[in-house]
């Protein structure tokens, strides 16, 4: 268990801590207003830790407050170290980007497409091109989400009762077989839409690797990197897990009926599936920042971070104009997608402050991170609220960090 503790007058690193104090009361307001449980949030420039409020509960019930080793999940901040994993196997020769990956999961060798119909009655042709390696990391492999309930698609994922969760009793290899049985979206590579490619990723990783995600994680990004609370479930229940909320209209209600115990998973979810504190992922975005180091561990090289951090959609196009009008961890407009992360393409379409290339993404209990490359910070902010659309709190982040920058 490890901690993090400030390490530097934010003067030091041109944050005006007068500035940056207004995070606290913006964020404190949601609190008190029982819209929020409780938060967590840490900025970083130039390598040193400036600024670190929390306030709130991690369970309001019991009046437990969150601090500074509290446990959170932080469901699609899996992602990118699920992207990162793939792209440690990339950079020594594990795969090439345009690599079919039925040629490492035979069970999507005759992906189909749907085109009209119903869920019960779906018309589908045969996809024109294989979903590829690239396809996983962008989200425009045709894979989507039960929970988004807006296509027949989505309905046959629900109906096989991937909404929220996965079957139980299924593994990783055992999903996926099941995900390439139903019909694309859409033809591989033509649009953008944010479903369960990240967690096919993670199976990939897992044959490449011959280890399961968790062990690789383990072995290759949390312990090299001391991320030493990040896993897949807990062996024993903990009071430092956050207790997760349900925004309601007029508050918020409690979400999980497990509590302190989030069991070990059957199927081990590279989209979604950890438990993070905000040191470890502070460790994680650090590493990103170092252009793939941090105090010595290399996991990636500079080139290939950058080539993750920049716009993988056709013509630079965002993911307004590429993607589907659905739930994402992100803004759309003036914002395209990497390998792994959003990426602010245009900060006036966008809509706030931010610099051009600044990169992240987020979880959906309404956590987030960015990093900006340009201003060299970090922004890390942790609570446990669902869903992430609740409160505005990721583009009001933005602008109340970038304020603060007065050097």
């Amino acid at each position: 268990m490890s901690e993090l503790k400030v390490e530097i007058d934010p003067a030091e690193v041109g944050l005006d801590s007068s500035r940056l104090d207004r995070l606290e009361g913006y964020l404190q307001g949601y609190v008190d207003a029982g819209r929020l449980p409780g938060y967590l949030v840490a900025v970083t420039r130039r390598g040193q830790l400036g600024y670190l409020a929390s306030g709130g509960y991690r369970h309001v019930e019991d009046q437990l407050p969150v601090e500074t080793d509290t446990l959170f999940r932080i469901y699609s901040m899996t992602k990118p170290i699920t992207s990162v994993a793939a792209m440690m196997l990339f950079e020594a020769g594990g795969f090439e980007l345009n690599d079919p990956i039925s040629r490492f999961l035979p069970a999507f060798a005759d992906t189909r497409v749907f085109v009209a119909g119903s869920d019960l009655k779906p018309v589908t042709v045969p996809a024109g091109e294989p979903i590829r390696v690239r396809h996983l990391l962008t989200h425009t492999s045709g894979l989507t989400y039960g929970f988004h309930r807006s296509t027949a698609v989505d309905a046959m994922y629900r109906a096989a009762g991937y909404e929220w969760s996965t079957p139980p009793g299924l593994d990783s290899a055992a999903v996926c077989d099941q995900w390439a049985s139903f019909p694309l979206l859409f033809q591989p590579g033509s649009e953008w839409n944010y479903g369960v490619s990240t967690d096919v990723l993670g199976r990939l990783v897992e044959v490449l690797s011959g280890q399961s995600l968790a062990v690789f994680f383990a072995e290759r990004i949390c312990g090299p990197l001391e991320m030493t609370d990040t896993s897949f479930g807990l062996d024993h229940p903990t009071d430092r897990l956050s207790r997760l909320y349900l925004a309601l209209p007029d508050g918020m209600t409690p979400g999980d009926e497990l509590g302190t115990a989030v069991p070990r998973p059957d199927f081990q979810s590279g989209g979604g599936g950890l438990l993070s504190t905000c040191h470890d992922y502070h460790r994680f975005t650090q590493m990103l920042l170092g252009g793939g180091e941090l105090d010595g561990v290399r996991l990636l090289s500079p080139r290939t971070v950058a080539f993750m951090t920049r716009n993988h959609l056709p013509g630079g196009a965002d993911l307004e104009s590429y993607g589907r009008p659905l739930y994402a961890e992100t803004p759309l407009r003036g914002v395209g997608f990497g390998l792994g992360f959003s990426v602010v393409l245009d900060p006036v379409r966008y809509g706030t402050l931010a610099s051009v290339g600044d990169y992240g993404w987020g979880g959906a209990a309404s956590t987030a991170f960015w990093v900006d490359p340009a201003e060299e910070l970090t922004c890390l902010f942790f609570t446990q609220l669902l869903p992430s659309s609740a409160l505005p709190i990721r583009t009001s982040l933005r602008q109340l960090v970038n304020s603060a920058l007065v050097d």
